[in-house]
């Protein structure tokens, strides 16, 4: 038997309005939390009823479309409940089907009566302006709406989408800088942006450091940093390869939405844009130096201990951390680490199995059933790992300067290891060691993940400095 629940998201928009969010309980705990695309003031709405109004207002009949809405919503889950298997549901699915259902819903036409109450579903309960401004309105907010519909559903990672939601608000601050600069009805369409709208939306990205200061309501809107601590309200100055990154995603929305037949617009068709990707050599830690990580006494510091003891476990398997983070002892097999990696999970869901030597098997049996969640180690938040491995470097001595290349500025810099270390350094000396080793690609990417011809992998292929040392050799 099916029951669904009414609640409403924490989330607030540009109208004080929150989505009603529908909980959808199938069974014996199996349960999809779905959006109705339906909002509502936080002060209208009361577990799950609605706040009563005087009858023939607008707020009245704004109020009675919200419900009768619902409610067919609500009938159509429970018609798919009754007549497909449970097993079959899933949240993509119903998801779809149900902003499928409001789609065709709107499509059938209104009558003009209803035109104002329905305002709410179609426009987040702005009130149109003139003749013209209902439409207008309805494609501004399609943008946005169509591009959270997007993130929402889309089945990637959770970094994957938090790059989403960095490109979301970005957006949302070039359209309050272009009403600013140019005219104050001005809104982003799906049909309406242009070539021309990519390049300034570049030129803007590439200036925010400098527009912070100008116009700081726009960054108190939509700021740039949601970091709850070690919050940076200004943005810093964006590279090429960080929009390079935000333009895959946005490129990727449009092709969706071609795709969805939502638009036929596709302003990257024409777009030239001149950015191109920079990296520098990887640098990692020697074996050596990863030794004496290893082997340092944290006796005085239990917390950094097990974080030491989980970072040198990440060098001996070299997944990315968001991985790591679902280990559990039921993906070591016989003596060897079996998963999927989520990043490629879409694309290529092939199993790597990474064998473990003598110090992972030890690491796992130290921890063995200390973490609550069953998971291999008992981790905490991946910034608090960071600054873990931060001052474990420190303490430990591993300091040494090494180049990188400024993203963006594209000029080298010299940093001691210790400022740079993070997660992702246990990933590169687990790569860039192998590679040492034995300088076969695809072996060493079957253990990292890393697809055949991967050019975030051919950065490793750097010679060995100690091949580099008995080559200047041959000159004596």
């Amino acid at each position: 038997m099916a029951t669904i629940k009414r609640t409403l998201s924490s989330k607030v928009d540009a109208n004080n309005k929150s989505e009603i969010m529908l909980r959808l309980t199938v069974g014996r705990g199996l349960q999809f939390r779905l959006r109705s695309s339906l909002f509502i003031e936080a002060e209208r709405f009361n577990n799950g009823t609605f706040a009563k109004t005087r009858p023939g207002s607008a707020l009245f009949n704004e109020i009675y479309r919200i419900e009768k809405t619902l409610k067919s919503i609500e009938v159509l889950l429970f018609d798919i409940c009754q007549t497909e298997p449970v097993a079959s549901l899933t949240k993509e699915s119903l998801q779809q089907r149900l902003f499928a259902f409001i789609k065709q819903s709107d499509s059938d036409g209104i009558e003009p009566s209803d035109a104002e109450s329905t305002s709410l579903v179609k426009h987040r309960g702005r009130k149109p302006k003139g003749e013209n401004a209902n439409e207008q309105s309805q494609k501004s907010l399609d943008f946005f709406e169509t591009l959270d519909r997007f993130i929402e559903l889309r089945s990637i990672s959770i970094w994957r989408k938090k790059r989403y939601e960095v490109l979301m608000r970005a957006l949302r601050r070039f359209e309050m800088y272009r009403r600013i600069k140019r005219r104050k009805e001005y809104e982003l369409t799906l049909d309406g942006f242009t070539v021309d709208d990519l390049n300034d939306f570049e030129a803007f990205l590439r200036k925010e450091d400098e527009l912070y200061d100008k116009y700081p309501k726009i960054y108190e809107a939509y700021p740039s940093d949601t970091r709850k601590t070690r919050r940076k309200p200004k943005p810093l100055p964006k590279g090429d390869n960080t929009i390079i990154n935000l333009f895959a995603c946005f490129r990727s929305f449009y092709k969706d939405c071609v795709e969805q037949e939502l638009t036929t617009n596709q302003p990257f068709a024409k777009y030239k844009g001149s950015t191109v990707e920079h990296y520098g050599t990887p640098y990692y830690i020697t074996l050596e130096e990863r030794n004496i990580i290893a082997e340092h006494d944290f006796s005085q510091s239990k917390s950094l201990e097990t974080q030491r003891d989980i970072f040198i476990f990440h060098t001996l398997i070299g997944c990315r951390v968001s991985d790591l983070y679902r280990l559990t002892e039921n993906d070591v097999i016989n003596g060897a680490v079996e998963y999927i990696a989520q990043k490629t999970l879409k694309d290529r869901a092939t199993t790597i199995r990474v064998p473990l030597n003598q110090r992972g098997l030890d690491l796992i049996e130290k921890y063995r059933g200390i973490d609550p969640q069953g998971r291999l180690f008992p981790f905490i938040s991946q910034q608090k790992y960071n600054k873990a491995i931060k001052s474990i470097f420190t303490i430990c001595g591993i300091t040494r300067m090494v180049t990188i290349l400024n993203a963006a500025t594209g000029k080298e810099e010299k940093r001691p290891l210790n400022e740079l270390a993070s997660s992702h350094l246990a990933r590169r000396t687990f790569v860039g060691n192998l590679y040492k080793k034995v300088k076969d690609p695809n072996l060493v990417g079957s253990l990292s993940g890393h697809k055949e011809g991967s050019r975030a992998f051919a950065r490793y292929r750097d010679i060995d400095e100690d091949l580099k040392k008995e080559l200047i050799g041959f000159l004596d």
